[in-house]
């Protein structure tokens, strides 16, 4: 399968008690990001993490699956068409 550039936008609203899943399940796919940009908002007591991705569909709906498991995570994505 082919692999297309896309993003994941992921919000973590607890960042004490998710941080350390969410970093583990993103070095789990560290090979297929190619960018990674993190903005603590400490006023509203949220994480926001931007990835931008090389990698097939079902890597990217592997990658999201499993940060959407973790309590307090919301993630989205967007893959290009080509």
């Amino acid at each position: 399968m082919e692999t297309r550039i896309g993003f994941i936008g992921i919000i973590i609203e607890n960042r004490k008690e998710s941080a350390e899943s969410v970093n583990h399940i993103l070095s789990e796919f560290g090979d297929k990001i190619l960018a990674r940009t993190g903005v603590p908002y400490r006023e509203k007591h949220v994480s926001v993490i931007t990835l931008v991705v090389d990698a097939t569909v079902d890597e990217v709906g592997a990658l999201t699956g499993k940060l959407g498991t973790i309590e307090g995570v919301t993630v989205k994505s967007g893959m290009a068409k080509k």
